[in-house]
This record gives C-alpha cells, sequence and structure tokens, in this order.
C-alpha cells in the first residue's frame, strides 16, 4: 500500500463504524486536520492513524483534550519522551478507577452469590 493513499469521510466512517459527523467533530476539535479537495475532505494515511488513535483513546477513557495533548507533544517533540511520560500520567488513574471498579464487581458477585445460594436453600426446604 502506498503512502499516498488517501480516504474520504464516508470511507472512514465506514472503516472505523462512526458517522461523518463524529469524524468532523474530531476535526473541529483539532485532532484531525484532513486537506481538501474542492468541497471533499481528504484524509491521508497519518489522518487515519490519528483517528485510529483518538478511538482507542476513547476505549481506553481518555478525554478529547488529554488524546490532543498526546498529539501535540507528539507533534511538538523530536523526543517522544514527554509524550510517553504524559502517557503514563494520563494511564494511572484510569488504570485505577477499573481496578476499583473490578473489586467492586466481584464484591457484588460474592453477595450475589450468597443470595442465590439462600434463595435455593429456601425453596428446597
Amino acid at each position: 500500500m502506498s503512502d499516498d493513499r488517501t480516504y474520504t469521510i464516508t470511507e472512514l466512517a465506514r472503516e472505523f463504524d462512526l458517522t461523518p459527523r463524529a469524524i468532523r467533530h474530531y476535526e473541529h476539535e483539532g485532532l484531525l486536520a484532513p486537506g481538501r479537495q474542492g468541497r471533499n475532505r481528504v484524509f491521508t494515511r497519518a489522518d487515519r492513524t490519528r483517528l485510529k488513535l483518538v478511538l482507542r483513546g476513547k476505549r481506553l477513557g481518555f478525554s478529547l483534550q488529554e488524546t490532543r495533548e498526546l498529539f501535540d507533544l507528539y507533534d511538538a517533540a523530536r523526543d517522544e519522551r514527554p509524550q510517553l511520560a504524559k502517557l503514563l500520567e494520563f494511564l494511572r488513574p484510569k488504570r485505577e478507577a477499573l481496578e476499583q471498579q473490578r473489586l467492586d464487581i466481584d464484591a457484588v458477585l460474592r453477595e450475589m452469590d450468597v443470595l442465590e445460594h439462600d434463595a435455593k436453600t429456601l425453596l428446597q426446604e
């Protein structure tokens, strides 16, 4: 696949199961900067990669602002260390929240086990 491959907003929307409106929103937020051919947006492979990273960040719980900060560090730095340090800073509270959710889910499941056991015992009497 050549590096000069371009994509339409419709192609990217279909590939990533998004609406064109969502992609335009990411553009409005400064996360994507497609070129233009007349009135049409033209996305490069780099734009496609950035969109993929936006969606990954969203899946990991990053806000659009946090994703923009990471992109800005990447765009500005010759050294990726600041970007990696910021990534770790953003990941830490997300991981802690997920770990707490896991503990909470485990506690609820244990409570359900007890209730289920008690209900079955009462039904057998």
